[in-house]
């Protein structure tokens, strides 16, 4: 599963090889995806290459290699307005007025990747595997669990390595704690607060500065609800 941007990235380059034999430059490639800097790009590399879609050549400028594409080019019916879910499905999901038989058995939650607490890194991919959870430490509703990296949250109690259970949702509240998905390219967790009409999203870490964006920049794609540690 790739965000629309490293799907957009990915066709790109796949047809520049195919017509000229010689990748894009990364000018090409952010000017292609209307991107405001070539960071972004590189971002975007990192996320297809760690997920076995491209392939960087070394010892060479410029050398990337396509390793396979995407089952489908094109966009799922499910992407309103352009944004990818994190996640699709029932897995993961607690039901309100489960029968007294049912309480007590575990919830089957995705791991869909890692999540940055830290400077923004791709977080959407394919699940990777599950983990069980008991009911009382998830709300109703759909879920999925992420895995930490970074030291931007370290104040709240979130640290390197941790497993974070996020709840589906499109809207938080200001002091929410949110994976929050920005340009439709960088995933990132930080607590949400709503300053007029902006989105301010903010770390539990003096050493980093508190980001602010337009409200047409930030998707919310969940709310943390619970957390796991392995000592």
């Amino acid at each position: 599963m790739l965000t629309k941007k490293q799907s957009e990235l990915l066709r790109f380059i796949n047809e520049r090889l195919k017509e000229t034999g010689v990748p894009p430059s990364f000018d090409e490639m952010k000017d292609a995806l209307d991107l405001r800097s070539k960071s972004g790009i590189h971002r975007l590399i990192m996320a297809l290459e760690e997920r076995g879609f491209i392939r960087r050549l070394p010892n060479r400028a410029r050398a990337l290699e396509v390793l396979r594409l995407p089952e489908s080019s094109t966009p799922s019916s499910s992407q309103r307005g352009g944004r990818f879910p994190v996640i699709e499905g029932n897995l993961g999901r607690v039901r309100a007025n489960v029968p007294v038989e049912e309480i007590g058995a575990a919830i089957s939650i995705p791991v869909m990747g890692r999540i940055a607490a830290g400077t923004p890194i791709s977080a959407i991919q394919s699940r990777s595997h599950t983990i069980s959870m008991p009911p009382d430490m998830l709300s109703t509703g759909e879920h999925f669990a992420l895995e930490v990296r970074g030291d931007s949250m370290i104040e709240a109690g979130i640290f390197e390595d941790d497993t974070v259970i996020i709840r589906r949702q499109d809207t938080a509240e200001t002091g929410d704690i949110v994976v929050a998905l920005i340009d439709d390219e960088e995933a990132t967790l930080k607590r949400l607060r709503k300053r007029g009409a902006s989105i301010a999203l903010e770390a539990a870490n003096p050493a980093y500065e508190t980001r602010i964006f337009g409200p047409d920049r930030v998707q919310i794609q969940g709310k943390l609800v619970s957390l796991l540690r392995r000592y």
